[in-house]
This record gives C-alpha cells, sequence and structure tokens, in this order.
C-alpha cells in the first residue's frame, strides 16, 4: 500500500489535480499554481511537506480561532473518540452536546434558548429560513413567503442561502433556481452615498431598508444580517445603530430579525457575538465556524421560547419542525466545541485579544496610512481590512481584469504568508491568539508582496 504521507509535493499535486475539485476556484489557474500541500499546522502557522511555512492570518477560512492543532481542543476530541463517534441525534442526546448548549447560554444575546444543530454554517441558515418560514405559517400569517437580506450579503451556497446573499459573483448563474428575494441597499461606510462617515453618521442610509419594508414588511418572513461586519463584501464595517434599526422595524412590521454570526461570533469583533455592540437579540442566530475552532463540522440556528412554541404540539397536528442533518449534534463536533469553550475561558484569550487589537491596528496603519492607493484601513477586533484603490480621492478600484488580489496572494504566498483577499481588499482575521512577534512579520511580508506587485501594475 503506497504510503502518502512520504509522497513528494509533486506526486501529491499530481494525484490531488488528477481527482479534486477544489472549492471557490478556477482549476486552469491551478496550472500555474498546483495546490500546495500541508502536512501540520501548530499555532499560526502551517507547514507543508517540503517543511515551509505560511503563516495563516485569514483564519484558513475564518475557522481557526484559537491556532491549528491547539492542544485544548484536540484532548477534547480525543477524550471523546473512545466513548462515542456519532449517534442518530433524533430522541437520543449525549452528555457533550448538552454540555455546548449549558455554556453557550450565558454568551448568548437574552431570549436565545433553543438550539437547533446541522453540520455547516450554510445548512444553519437554511435551517433559519426555513423555521421563520414555518413559524408564520402556524401562527396563522401565511401571507409571509419571502425574505430580506443586505446587499453584498453572504450566508452561504445552498440554494436559499444563495438566494438572501448579493453577491453575484457566487449566485448570478443561479438565479432562474433562486428564491425572490428583497435585497436592501446595505450601509457602505466607504463609499457613503450620503458623504459621510462613521464618525458623523446618523444613519442616513436607513432611508433604504425603511423604503422596503413600507413596501413588502407585510410579505417579509424575515431580514437576514451579517451583524456590524460583512466579510464576504471586503470586511465591510457598519455601525451598530443600525442593528437597532432593523429591530425597531422587524417589530414594527411582525417580520423575524436573524443574526447570522457564523463568520462574527466568538470573539471575532471584539465581542462574544457581534449582536452585543447593538444590544439586540435577535429571533434567530446562526454559528458555526469558530464554534469548533475549524477542528470538526458543526453549526447551531438557536431560536427564543416564543418561536420553538409554535412548532410544540400533538403529532397528528403536524406542526413539528421536519428538519434534519445525519451529522446534527456529533459528539466529536460538541466536544470540539467543549475545547474551544475551555480554552477561551481558562485563558481568558477574548481580553487578551482585545488589548492586542489597537496594537494591530496601530501597527498596520503606521505601515499602509500614508499609501496612495489605500482608501481605507478598517478595523473591528483583531480583523483588519485595507481597501486596495486606483484613485485615493475619487475611490475608484482598479480594473477587476487585473486580478490586483490574486497577484499578491500569490506573491505573499511565495514569502510564506497565506493572505486571501477579497477583491481588492487585503485582510488579516487571524486566531484570537496572534502575537505581535508574528504580526511584525505579516505585516512585513504583507508590505514587500503589496510593494512588488503596485510596482508592476502602476
Amino acid at each position: 500500500m503506497k504510503n502518502y504521507n512520504e509522497m513528494s509535493m509533486d506526486e501529491l499535486q499530481e494525484l490531488d489535480l488528477k481527482y479534486i475539485w477544489h472549492p471557490c476556484s478556477q482549476m486552469k489557474d491551478y496550472e500555474e499554481l498546483p495546490p500546495i500541500v500541508i502536512k501540520e499546522g501548530h499555532g499560526v502557522y502551517l507547514k507543508d511537506v517540503n517543511g515551509k511555512e505560511y503563516i495563516d492570518v485569514v483564519s484558513s477560512w475564518w475557522c481557526n480561532l484559537i491556532g491549528h492543532t491547539n492542544e485544548a481542543v484536540t484532548s477534547s476530541i480525543k477524550n471523546q473518540l473512545d466513548k462515542l463517534e456519532h449517534v442518530i441525534f433524533a430522541n437520543f442526546t449525549h452528555p457533550p452536546i448538552v454540555e455546548v448548549c449549558d455554556r453557550l447560554i450565558k454568551y448568548l444575546p437574552k431570549g436565545l434558548s433553543k438550539f437547533n444543530f446541522s453540520d455547516n454554517g450554510s445548512a444553519a441558515v437554511e435551517c433559519a429560513l426555513k423555521m421563520a418560514f414555518q413559524y408564520h405559517k402556524q401562527i396563522g400569517d401565511s401571507k409571509r413567503k419571502r425574505f430580506m437580506c443586505l446587499s453584498d450579503g453572504y450566508h452561504g451556497e445552498t440554494i436559499g442561502a444563495l438566494s438572501v446573499g448579493s453577491m453575484d459573483l457566487y449566485s448570478k448563474i443561479y438565479k432562474p433556481m433562486l428564491m425572490d428575494a428583497i435585497h436592501v441597499k446595505a450601509p457602505d461606510c466607504f463609499r457613503c452615498p450620503f458623504n459621510k462617515n462613521r464618525e458623523i453618521c446618523n444613519i442616513e442610509c436607513r432611508c433604504f431598508v425603511e423604503e422596503d419594508f413600507k413596501k413588502y414588511g407585510k410579505e417579509t418572513a424575515a431580514i437576514i444580517i451579517e451583524p456590524v461586519l460583512q466579510g464576504a463584501a471586503g470586511m465591510r464595517i457598519y455601525p451598530p445603530k443600525y442593528i437597532k434599526i432593523l429591530r425597531e422595524l422587524c417589530d414594527e412590521y411582525g417580520v423575524l430579525l436573524i443574526g447570522d454570526e457564523i463568520a462574527t461570533g466568538f470573539g471575532r469583533t471584539g465581542k462574544f457575538f457581534a449582536m452585543e455592540h447593538a444590544e439586540v437579540t435577535p429571533d434567530i442566530m446562526t454559528i458555526s465556524k469558530g464554534l469548533t475552532g475549524g477542528f470538526m463540522p458543526m453549526a447551531a440556528t438557536i431560536t427564543t421560547d416564543k418561536i420553538y412554541d409554535a412548532f410544540y404540539g400533538d403529532y397528528n397536528a403536524h406542526v413539528a419542525f421536519m428538519h434534519s442533518h445525519t451529522y446534527s449534534g456529533n459528539p466529536l463536533g460538541a466536544s470540539a466545541a467543549i475545547g474551544v469553550l475551555n480554552f477561551l475561558e481558562e485563558n481568558n484569550t477574548l481580553e487578551k485579544a482585545n488589548e492586542f487589537a489597537p496594537k494591530l491596528n496601530k501597527m498596520i496603519c503606521d505601515e499602509f496610512e500614508n499609501e496612495k492607493n489605500i482608501g481605507e484601513i478598517r478595523q473591528i477586533g483583531l480583523i483588519n481590512a485595507l481597501e486596495i484603490v486606483k484613485d485615493r480621492k475619487t475611490k475608484e478600484p482598479f480594473d477587476p481584469k487585473i486580478r490586483l488580489e490574486y497577484q499578491i496572494y500569490k506573491k505573499a504566498l511565495e514569502k510564506g504568508l497565506l493572505l486571501r483577499a477579497i477583491g481588492d481588499i487585503l485582510y488579516f482575521n487571524p486566531p484570537l491568539t496572534f502575537t505581535e512577534e508574528e504580526a511584525r512579520k505579516s505585516i512585513k511580508i504583507m508590505r514587500e508582496a503589496y510593494d512588488e506587485v503596485l510596482k508592476q501594475i502602476l
């Protein structure tokens, strides 16, 4: 039998490209840049089969919350492995999943109390949409069949999740298959249509969502948002007060508010959950990514007693929520979540990350804020995003055909930094355990990659 762990980079790449269709990729690009074969990871570092290290400042798609192979999580999973790997979650349960719920309750916005588990973020969003739709039907409000979402929002790539996303990159080709959602113009604090900024903003952009609620509020089941931070839009940060306005509109029109915390939860924005910035409780919340620190697939859709009660009744009333996933509430995933919570609580991780956050932002600003092609540096928690523009005064972007972000990504990889940009936005979304030394190394490499690519383009 072949020993794949002893194969060379070239051999493994050849086999990979023979069989594997990688996500969110144009596979033709892999002719130039074959998949890098990673053999191990520790903390913020990944190491390939040749021994080269890469600093993972994007947390491997934002889920690696407290570092690769974190001992608190690995030991929790190992302890569970010899006890129970999986059990049907209909009419059965197990200690780890009960512990996860009991411990998470204290961090959730007040009023959220019921957990429905799935195995990935998109599935959690699908669950939330179905839950909202069925809830209205079962309380006698069956005219509510549509959903609102914010422009440039992203909630996953299943059909329902794509329907309430607003990024053509992911959804345009599938539009004939999608639900007819109402896409509300979202806040854009960098290119504000009212020529305001975050310091002098009175949420003038509320007019867009207010108008849509007037038009469609009575036929809308729910509005879904990424609270405070629209990740795939380019780490676009907007004022918490906007969420307060949404909460008021939802209450006025009888619309449910879904807070998608898949990317923003577990300390990413400086609060345990981003809804805390607005001091608002959503009717439904979705979580994943940081829940297990990237160790195991797990997600949850969390709601209130009020919504749960609409599904509670005799079997023959046919009001049950007939929604399921094979790996719902998986014991190994729950054990990973327990490990994450243990580490966060025992090490005061979020508090330490919040202490370091302004230092990290200052380090990045000191290096980049005077660059003529940096339009804005925005920051929340340890997340920092640098928007590259062709013209700083007009905020005109570069021609996307240049693929500026891809050129910088490749150059940074050469130098040992995993810096997967979004459009022309370079960003750091490192684990909460990120150190000053790791930051300095990362910023130095990002600077070198930026300079070398911009020099070729300009």
